[in-house]
This record gives structure tokens, C-alpha cells and sequence, in this order.
């Protein structure tokens, strides 16, 4: 729930009680919130005595953000916090800006994080932040996991992301600021009207008559995130109940999947569909309402790079082959984001999926057990046109494939997105 006359240095050690193992990294942007923050975990480092780190992310957007970065290096160093720029420079002009400039930090950060040995990193969103993006999913007709909004907790692959300041007002924050006589800087993309995130924030003042105040828009996306979270329980103890694991491969009971209550099946083959082909975002909920419907027909279908298959007793997903046909991977390099692959390789020698010229070189494929169509798309070795090794197929030839994701990684992504 929103507190908008507690403070916000209670929130931070109320949220940070007990304290995490380990250092702590925070997230600054320069901007009021993140720099609100780096002070009050400095204030609250000194009595717990958690070793602190400070990263900024230059996006490379803005001429200006070099400089922007190098005043939070400046505080960071007056405040005694050891910090790092991190620099992205993959936008190509193509896509949603947004979308990818926040994706990008996220993964920047949580390798910075690995690297530092930093299990937790502290955001500073606040519930103002909330309100917005309750506001922008509620434009986008989402469903009950795009309404529950930001969570207190991300998980990006080890490193846990964090957002202590939710049930704070961002005036608060700013307060806290001119009370030290710190100055911020204001994004100027927080006020580009291109942007659905600025047009909701210059709209918010004018709900606030009907009720539809910050207070409010943050006290129901923290209920939301509460029922979510229910559903979300139960889908995760059905999964255990009747999702198995055949190599690269889930299955998943086709009685019990027909029994299921819609939202529940669809939470499952949407795990079922990250852990396979590594997708951030789920296809929408009109290709997974058509995914159902092929499951009861017993008919396959084909979605975000897996094939789905529907026997009378079992549900089969396996990557799809048309979607790894173009991946190509080298030595001690991973392969379709999940197979590792170790062995006498060669320079030169490259991963690639099998696909039928491979699977023709395996006449003893059949006897690994899986389906001509998991091996299509399973991981081999090659050199030239020839093929050395299709571990998966019965032709390891002194390689060995390892997949990277494992089941309880599957049952982690019922709680994480």
C-alpha cells in the first residue's frame, strides 16, 4: 500500500529487513528517484553495514548522457560508493525505443552485477512509476499479469532486481534531496509527448477528481499483484503435478491440461514456451486462446518458435526447427541460448541445428527416443557441409550436449514475470 506521509528512509529499511547477503547495487540514473535512493541506502549501509556499488547505464541516446553519467560517478564518489558506467550502443534506430533501451539496461546491469559478485541490485521506482505503468497496461487490455504491474521483485537469469521505494510519492523523494542540497536531472524524454509513459503522467492530475489518484492506482496494483500471485501459486503446483522433461523437450499430461481452468493452461504453456525458445514477452493472448484450441482438436501448431504437438495422451513442445535453421554458434559459444556442446572441436568447426541433410547421416536416430522433430531442431556439430557429431541422434562421436535450463528454472518463471 501507498504511504505517501511515512518515510521514505523507513520504506528502504523496512524493505531491506533482514539485509541481503553480500554487497548491494543500486541503479542510478541521475534523476530525482534513483539519486534519492543512492542516499538513503548510503544512511542505511552505515548502520547495516552492507557493502555498496552504484552503476549507471548511458544508453548513447542523448549527447548529454555522458555527462549525466559522470555527475552521478561525482556524488557516488563524495557519498564514498564505488561506481561504474555501463554503455549501450545497440539501438538501431528500428522498434520500440523504450522497450529496448530498459531490456538493454536490465541485461547490462545483471552482467555487471555477476561480475561484481552482486546478488541483488535496488531500482528506484516508486509508486508514482506504478500508477503510470497500471494506467499504460489498462490502455493495452491486459490480462491480470500485465495489472499487477511492477513487482518488488525481478529476476534477470541469478541476479534479483529490486524495488524498495514502490509505496513512496516521488515528491517525497524530492524532498529528501533539497533537504541535502542535492540537485537532479530531469530526463527530457520524461516530457516527449511520442511516449505513452509522459502522456500518462500529464494525464494523472486530471483523474484525480474521479478518484483515480496515485494513492489509489498504486494501492490496486499491489491488490492485483497479490491475486496474480495467487493464480500464479496454483498454476506452479499444477505444473509440478503434470509438466516432465524429455531432454530439450516438456510435456505435459493432456487430461489433466483439459481440465485446467483457462488462465491456469494458458500460464502454462506460456512457461512452457519461454523455457523452450527463451522469449522475454508471451505471444498474445490470441495466439495462446488458438494454441488451446489446437490442443483440445489434437492438432499441431506452430508459435513463438516452438512446435506443439497434441497426442491422446500427452502434449509435446519442442523447439521449432524452422526457428534455429539460421543459428550458428562456435566453439565453447552457446547455441540457441540453452545447449552447450563440449568436445574435440576444430577451428572452423561449428554448432548449427541438425535439420533433415543431418538427421539423413543418423540411421540411428530413433533409438535416442525423441521424435524426428525434436532432433530437426537439436543442436550438431559440423565442419563444412559435413556432419561430426549430433549428440541428441545417437552420433555424439566424442561430443556432448548440455542444456543450460533446467526444471526447476521452468517452475521459477511461474513467480518471476
Amino acid at each position: 500500500m501507498t504511504d505517501n506521509t511515512g518515510d521514505p528512509a523507513t520504506a528502504v529499511a523496512r524493505f531491506f529487513d533482514p539485509p541481503p547477503q553480500g554487497p548491494l547495487g543500486i541503479a542510478v540514473s541521475g534523476g530525482s528517484d534513483s539519486l534519492a535512493l543512492l542516499h538513503l541506502l548510503r544512511d542505511w549501509a552505515a548502520a547495516s553495514g552492507t557493502p555498496l556499488q552504484a552503476v549507471t547505464v548511458d544508453h548513447g541516446l542523448r549527447p548529454e548522457a555522458a555527462e549525466e553519467a559522470a555527475f552521478v560517478a561525482r556524488i557516488a564518489a563524495t557519498l564514498g560508493i564505488p561506481h561504474t558506467t555501463l554503455r549501450w550502443s545497440g539501438w538501431d534506430g528500428h522498434g520500440n525505443l523504450p522497450d529496448r533501451a530498459r531490456r538493454a539496461r536490465y541485461a547490462l546491469m545483471a552482467d555487471w552485477a555477476r561480475g561484481q559478485g552482486i546478488e541483488t541490485v535496488a531500482l528506484g521506482h516508486t509508486a508514482d512509476d506504478q500508477a503510470e505503468t497500471l494506467l499504460m497496461r489498462l490502455g493495452r487490455a491486459a490480462g491480470a499479469e500485465g495489472l499487477a504491474a511492477m513487482s518488488p521483485h525481478r529476476l534477470e537469469g541469478d541476479v534479483t532486481f529490486v524495488r524498495p521505494l514502490l509505496p513512496v510519492r516521488r515528491d517525497r523523494l524530492r524532498q529528501v534531496l533539497t533537504d541535502r542540497g542535492q540537485h537532479w536531472i530531469d530526463d527530457p524524454s520524461n516530457e516527449d509527448m511520442a511516449f505513452d509513459r509522459p502522456r500518462i503522467r500529464h494525464a494523472l492530475p486530471d483523474l484525480a477528481p474521479l478518484g483515480l489518484t496515485v494513492e489509489a492506482l498504486s494501492t490496486t496494483a499491489a491488490n492485483l499483484r497479490a491475486a496474480n500471485d495467487a493464480i500464479a501459486h496454483y498454476a506452479a503446483r499444477e505444473a509440478r503435478d503434470h509438466v516432465t522433461f524429455d531432454v530439450g523437450d516438456i510435456l505435459i499430461d493432456r487430461a489433466a491440461f483439459l481440465a485446467f481452468r483457462p488462465e491456469i493452461a494458458r500460464r502454462i504453456l506460456t512457461a512452457a514456451l519461454r523455457w523452450i525458445s527463451g522469449i522475454e514477452y508471451p505471444p498474445r493472448r490470441g495466439g495462446m486462446e488458438r494454441l488451446a484450441e489446437a490442443v483440445r482438436r489434437q492438432e499441431t501448431m506452430a508459435l513463438a518458435g516452438c512446435l506443439i504437438s497434441s497426442g491422446p495422451d500427452t502434449l509435446r513442445l519442442t523447439r521449432e526447427a524452422a526457428a534455429v535453421s539460421h543459428l550458428v554458434a562456435g566453439a565453447g559459444e552457446l547455441w540457441d541460448r540453452r545447449w552447450r556442446i563440449d568436445g574435440p572441436f576444430r577451428p572452423g568447426d561449428r554448432i548449427a541445428a541438425l535439420g533433415e541433410a543431418g538427421l539423413s547421416d543418423c540411421p540411428d536416430w530413433r533409438a535416442s527416443g525423441l521424435p524426428r522433430t525434436s532432433l530437426l531442431a537439436s543442436p550438431a556439430v559440423w565442419r563444412g557441409e559435413e556432419l561430426l557429431s549430433a549428440p541428441l541422434a545417437g552420433h555424439a562421436q566424442g561430443f556432448a550436449a548440455q542444456l543450460t535450463r533446467s526444471a526447476e528454472d521452468f517452475h521459477a518463471t511461474f513467480h518471476t514475470h
